[in-house]
């Protein structure tokens, strides 16, 4: 048997979590949260050629890691 291999800071559990989160969800209470993700004006969606997909997953993770060590330098005062 395989074993399943979750990302970083995911478990079992959590997935269960969320799986249950959904499955609880009515149409009314997906669409809200649906529609207020697009109401977050520091997220965006867009397509991207399958292709460029890593490129943009390591400029986000450049991202992610500039904005840590920013926050942690203000922290630092």
């Amino acid at each position: 048997m395989k074993k399943t291999r979750f990302p970083k800071g995911w478990d079992e559990e959590r997935v269960r979590r969320v799986l249950a989160h959904y499955e609880k969800q009515t149409e009314e209470e997906a669409l809200a949260e649906d529609e207020a993700a697009y109401d977050d004006r520091t997220q965006t969606a867009m397509e991207v050629p399958i292709q460029l997909v890593p490129a943009v997953r390591e400029l986000i993770a450049k991202h992610q890691g500039l904005q840590h060590l920013k926050t942690t330098a203000d922290n630092k005062g």
